[in-house]
């Protein structure tokens, strides 16, 4: 293990997580729907703040959905991983750093720049969670995917942490005010993005030999490839059976992270106490990512992730219920323990189950099923609050989801899921 942990290769890789995590906990969860609601959007009535918002992460999703499977098809016929992954970091820190400008009450402006933002977040990850299989064996996968995890936790925390006390204490880091520390923490987000990918282009291979195509050759070639991957899938039903189970248990995943400050906000909760319940998620989350690797290696990753849609359930139902700050920080724990597991032992085995010839391809499907659910459940929330304006209501409607995916993983066969990955990566 601690040779798998320092590995330069291992490591640069896991760093990348450490790098855009800065952008999940500190734009995506905590500082955005914040500064939407109260300098962007400014005004608003909360339900159809809470609608918009949840409109342009839906946005984001399907720009993703449309994208991913084309672009993964294109990178792996011309080995093109890095690159793509280079253009969306690209565009993601670009359009981070562009929150910085954006004047107060511009809404359209902050959402369409934010809806940029994610989507250069979003394609990224598809072609950096491809790269697992050039760095790890097939043993490795579940600690070396549980490792980024723990890292992504842990960088993005600690931005995250001295980004809160930036806007506590404005004037001690020399700020007129909090909006002008909140729009300050954009450049850092997109700096630390920026600096801790480096190590990842420099350090991880790309997967496969070098063909030497060019640009069109690699697209017509991707375009093929993705006619024949469609025929494949239908030969890979425990492919098939887990995607359909991830789509909709990780639509749980990303709704509650999404939405939870809006959730509190609505609830009346005061934003210090949201922004601690969300680094008190990233500092559980550190460890509880890779004893979930580790428990997964043991009893197997799909017997991890149904634990942790359990408790998710569990933590959902009880979530509708709650009116305490108190209530909010256990929420926070017992989400910190199960939200690293869950999105880390989904991609060890989805690693394990696909062809490694053609793994940007194949996580393009992973990351379009994630995002087209992250489609669904901001709109459920969105429009649930919408017509209700019950919060609580909106939420409950997570727990289908859950228990649905759950269900489904179930029936997974992941061993005849390694066994014919391997035979494919073979012809």
């Amino acid at each position: 293990m601690r040779q798998t942990f320092t590995d330069k290769r291992v490591f640069s890789w896991a760093l990348y997580d450490w790098a855009n995590s800065a952008f999940a906990t500190t734009v995506l969860a905590g500082f955005f729907p914040a500064f939407f609601k109260d300098y962007w959007s400014a005004g608003t009535e909360v339900g159809t703040s809470t609608f918009q918002l949840g409109v342009s992460h839906s946005l984001a999703s399907v720009l993703m959905v449309i994208l991913a499977p084309v672009l993964g098809a294109i990178a792996d016929a011309g080995v093109a991983k890095k690159r793509f992954l280079g253009f969306f970091t690209v565009l993601g820190i670009a359009m981070t750093a562009t929150l910085y400008l954006i004047a107060q009450g511009d809404w359209f402006t902050a959402l369409s720049v934010f809806v940029l933002a994610n989507l250069g977040f979003s394609a990224a990850n598809a072609f950096y969670d491809s790269l697992i299989v050039g760095v790890a064996r097939q043993d490795e996968l579940d600690l070396v995917s549980a490792y980024g995890y723990a890292l992504g936790y842990l960088g993005g925390g600690l931005l995250f942490a001295l980004n809160i006390a930036m806007v506590v204490w404005p004037s001690t880091f020399g700020f007129a005010d909090a909006q002008q520390a909140v729009r300050v923490s954009f450049l850092c987000v997109a700096a630390w993005w920026l600096v801790f990918s480096i190590p990842l282009f420099l350090n991880v291979p790309e997967p496969g030999a070098k063909t030497g195509v060019g640009a069109g050759t690699a697209i017509r070639a991707g375009f093929r490839q993705l006619a024949n991957t469609f025929q494949e899938i239908r030969k890979l039903r425990v492919v098939l059976l887990f995607l359909v189970a991830y789509w909709l248990y990780i639509d749980g995943v990303h709704t509650i992270i999404r939405m939870a400050v809006d959730y509190g906000m609505a609830l009346g909760f005061n934003m210090s106490h949201l922004f601690t319940a969300l680094l008190i998620t990233q500092f559980v989350a550190f460890p509880a990512a890779v004893g979930f690797g580790i428990l997964g290696s043991r009893i197997g990753a799909k017997a991890g992730i149904l634990i942790a849609i359990g408790v998710y359930m569990l933590v959902t139902g009880w979530a509708t219920f709650m009116d305490q700050v108190s209530e909010f920080y256990v929420l926070a724990v017992v989400i910190g323990l199960v939200q690293g597991g869950v999105q880390s032992l989904s991609r060890s085995l989805y690693a394990r189950i696909i062809p490694a010839n053609k793994s940007a391809e194949f996580f393009g499907f992973y990351n379009v099923l994630g995002k087209f659910a992250a489609v669904l459940g901001p709109l459920m929330v969105g429009f649930t609050s919408l017509a209700t304006g019950s919060p609580q209501l909106s939420l409950f409607t997570i727990v289908i989801l859950f228990a649905l995916g759950g269900l489904l993983l179930y029936r997974v066969d992941e061993h005849a899921g390694a066994r014919i990955a391997q035979e494919l990566a073979k012809r």
